[in-house]
């Protein structure tokens, strides 16, 4: 039987996400979640052909308990034997991996090496992907890490202004997530405009409960706004983004809170939910707005003004800006979101499409303005598909080179 198919598995400490496509489309013929994981509202629901299928999962189910029902269900349907390989999404790879990597017993220590980095994250990518390779050991595994598309920043973008010391002993530096969406929006925007792949300037702004946006100068990740964490930068769902870290010492002081306790502030009780008052989502922000609610509507400008303000910065590390791309649930979904921002760059030369409709692209992208500044685009992402084209490469399913360039020379230690 022929194997023409790529699963595709995301890890999060409670949940596994998955998608399985075929070598030649971006479509997937079938998606799961696995929610709740290690409680008793544990649950599986696949998607397939339009239909939903619910799948009881015994209370605190793991990782693993997770993937068998999946694994049956694709059993069932004849799909199973089909599949050639398994894409993994990590995190973080640290400085070790500047591209996709074969799954072996090396790679899987170095990931582990990387998790002092990631300790929210990880562990749980590792949780699934040792539950993949015991279930299905015959399968070549790929791990397909968010921060490889940033590993071709230069020292200037990457270096905290911190004693050199805490980067080579601990790592400290900037390293950027959500690496295989910007490369996947990125690799888009270059195809849809016709744009030389080794001469062009993107910023690729993705826009969702977490967020970050990246300047792409010649295919390559030259800065970003994530740092060592997926803390820094923009404000997000209920993460802080940017913030002096000496109004966090004094808030330590004065309460007496620990450093899990500025974690837990930081990560959970910030951004759009910290700043309103009410939400952490986007959509209930706007409505809540609208009707004149004012944490909303201050917290709403907060999250346009450092998006504007990072489009702006990050524009300097380019040689010359052709495109800004939305993507992500709000950057693909919000036209007040993408509205407010764009009459914030105007000194850029960017200019609005009133109506904001756009012209129809491949793929569900569209152009919303092409002037004589800038062209604003909406490309959605595709994060699964990405993964499984590099799968599907380093697993010999297909031809044709992963499209990862390979890292800066680092500065002296």
């Amino acid at each position: 039987m022929r194997s023409d198919l790529i699963l595709v598995i995301n890890c999060g400490s409670s949940s596994l996400k998955s998608a399985l496509f075929t070598t030649t489309r971006a479509e997937p013929l079938m998606r799961g979640l696995a929610e709740c994981l290690g409680t008793p509202e544990a649950r599986l629901r696949l998607v397939e052909n339009g239909d939903r299928i619910d799948i009881p999962l015994a209370p605190h189910a793991d990782h693993a308990a997770a993937l068998d029902p999946l694994l049956g269900h694709l059993s069932d349907r004849h799909m199973l034997a089909r599949v050639g390989a398994v894409g993994h999404r990590v995190v973080h790879g640290g400085e070790t991996f500047t591209e996709s990597a074969l799954l072996t017993d090396a790679v899987l220590a170095d990931i582990e090496a990387c998790a002092a980095l990631a300790p929210l994250h990880n562990p749980a990518n590792l949780s699934g992907i040792r539950s993949a390779r015991a279930a299905l050991p015959h399968l070549p595994q790929v791990a397909v890490f968010d921060t490889a598309f940033h590993q071709t920043m230069p020292p200037s973008a990457y270096l905290y202004a911190l004693p050199r010391d805490l980067y080579r002993r601990f790592g400290v530096r900037r390293y950027g997530f959500h690496g295989t969406s910007h490369r996947y929006v990125a690799g888009e925007a270059v195809r849809l405009l016709r744009l030389a792949p080794d001469d062009h300037g993107l910023i690729v702004a993705h826009l969702g409960n977490g967020a970050s946006i990246t300047a792409v100068r010649d295919g390559r990740s030259v800065d970003t706004t994530m740092g060592m964490t997926p803390l820094e930068g923009l404000v997000m769902g209920t993460r802080a983004g940017d913030v002096d870290v000496g109004a966090l010492a004094h808030v330590a002081r004065q309460r007496g809170d620990t450093i899990a306790d500025l974690e837990r502030i930081l990560n959970a009780e910030s951004g759009l939910l910290g700043l309103s008052g009410l939400s952490g989502d986007c959509r209930a922000l706007q409505a809540a707005a609208e009707a004149g609610h004012r944490g909303a509507i201050e917290a709403l400008d907060v999250f346009i003004h450092r998006i504007a303000r990072h489009i702006g910065a990050l524009a300097m590390s380019l040689d010359r800006l052709d495109a800004l791309v939305f993507t992500g649930g709000i950057g693909e979904n919000s036209a007040f979101v993408r509205g407010a921002v764009l009459n914030r760059l105007t000194v850029l030369g960017f200019e609005r499409d009133p109506s904001d409709d756009g012209a129809p692209l491949d793929g569900g992208a569209r152009i919303l303005s092409r002037g004589r500044g800038p062209v604003t685009l909406v490309i959605p992402t595709n994060e699964e598909w990405m993964i499984a084209q590099d799968t599907a490469t380093l697993a010999g399913l297909t031809r044709g080179p992963v499209v990862l360039k390979t890292a800066e020379v680092r500065v002296s230690a």
